[in-house]
């Protein structure tokens, strides 16, 4: 009996272990079989557990002034669009502008995804404190904006760091019933039939006069080593023509909101300023609004063409977030068409998209502000740097704007306080 019992025992070993041979040698095919109905239903009614995620961003305070805010609405949309994540929005206050230096204070404990204006970028890839585009981001980057707007947000070697929302740029307001669309091409024109207000202090502006001469920043803007070309005989010719131009009375320095206020009692034609002035200007003028790309200055019987600072601002993703994924694709979706379009809606039309595709379309395409900043972009602008050089710019230039505001610089002193000027912005440390 117990032979027996052996006996059966040892072809039931063999017909298991030839049981799971058969099985460990199936076909991967056998994995696409179609499941049974019970199986089928089972897999149905057991949905994936959301996964928890807690994201900082900032933005400007603008944009998170209450529940109704751009930033409030859009990650609460995000929230909606991604089931499979229950994410945790902290908001703080950071302008664009102030990403450079507070993102890089201390990159592992600023913002998962932050705004920030593209000249901030040369700082925080120097500090380690955004990540480079991939994949389909970068793809879709590329494929919905102009080369110069993608080149704002790279690298000298092409990397791309951020995803842009908007144009950062200025160009010219102007009343219609004042001046003709010939008129407006030359600068010498307009002052010949009205008062220009043109911001001379501000240091965002200035350039533009310096460039007209044939002036640059660290070449094509990327090469620290090249200086600033600011000085010498064509440097000179650019600021006796604002020096004279101030003397005339028929430019005077936009501060203090002079430009505005001559706008409403009719005491200025034309002033300089971007998307964020469009709503205020729209009012001023009513039926006579118009906008511009910039115009052009003669010099030595030359027209020689104005050229603005250009950029954009964009979404930035911190490289020591947690949760890399959920940071790229909210840093997307705040970028994305739907997203410019809301961000337009809220702030009074002040955040123009930059999307080729949406500029296109009816909205913008009628928009003369809108216009007027794509137009600029496209033909009367250089590339702001983002290059660290360019940090002795800003300290050192504000000086010389006060100097010709107030006719302490002139056309008989133009050539050594612009030479002084152009060593003194040239004077980096780096």
């Amino acid at each position: 009996m117990k032979k027996i019992f052996a006996l059966l025992l040892a072809m039931c070993m063999v017909l298991s272990l030839a049981a799971c041979a058969a099985k460990t040698d199936a076909p991967a095919t056998a994995a696409t079989e179609k499941p049974t109905e019970t199986e089928a239903s089972t897999a149905t009614e057991a949905p994936t557990e959301a996964k928890d995620v807690t994201l900082t961003v900032w933005g400007p305070s603008e944009d998170q002034a209450n529940e109704n805010s751009f930033l409030q609405v859009a990650c609460a949309k995000f929230n909606e669009a991604h089931p499979e994540w229950n994410i945790t929005f902290n908001f703080g206050v950071c302008s664009e502008g102030d990403a450079g230096n507070n993102v890089t204070q201390d990159p592992s404990a600023a913002a998962d995804v932050y705004m920030f204006a593209n000249d901030q970028l040369g700082r925080l890839i120097q500090a380690n404190a955004i990540a480079k585009l991939g994949g389909d981001v970068l793809a879709e980057v590329k494929a919905s904006n102009s080369e110069a707007i993608v080149k704002s947000v790279s690298d000298a070697d092409g990397n791309v760091y951020g995803i842009p929302f908007t144009g950062n740029t200025w160009f010219m307001y102007y009343n219609k019933s004042v001046f003709t669309e010939e008129d407006i091409k030359s600068l010498d024109a307009m002052m010949e039939k009205a008062v220009v207000a043109f911001p001379v202090t501000n240091t965002w502006y200035l350039p533009s006069f310096y460039f007209a001469v044939g002036g640059t920043m660290f070449g094509d803007g990327t090469d620290g080593s090249a200086g600033i070309t600011f000085g010498g005989e064509q440097g000179a010719k650019a600021t006796t023509y604002v020096a004279n131009a101030l003397a005339s009375g028929k430019l005077i320095d936009d501060a203090n909101g002079a430009g505005m206020d001559g706008l409403r009692n009719g005491t200025v034609g034309a002033l300089f300023s971007g998307t964020w002035d469009a709503k205020n200007v729209a009012e001023a003028l009513g039926e006579n609004y118009g906008a511009a790309q910039l115009p052009c200055i003669t010099i030595d019987g030359e027209q020689l063409q104005l050229k603005s600072f250009s950029g954009t601002k964009a979404l930035g993703v911190n490289p020591n977030c947690k949760e890399m994924k959920v940071a790229y694709a909210l840093a997307a979706w705040l970028a994305s068409p739907e997203m410019q379009q809301l961000h337009y809606d809220l702030r009074d039309g002040s955040v123009v998209p930059c999307n080729a595709a949406l500029l296109a379309t009816d909205a913008f395409s009628s928009n003369p502000a809108a216009l007027a900043q794509d137009a600029t972009i496209a033909n009367t602008s250089v590339l702001q740097p983002s290059i660290p050089e360019m940090g002795a710019y800003w300290s050192n230039a504000e000086s010389m704007g006060k100097g010709l505001a107030n006719n302490e610089i002139t056309a008989e002193n133009a050539l050594e306080k612009t030479d002084l000027w152009n060593a003194a912005i040239n004077n980096t440390g780096l």
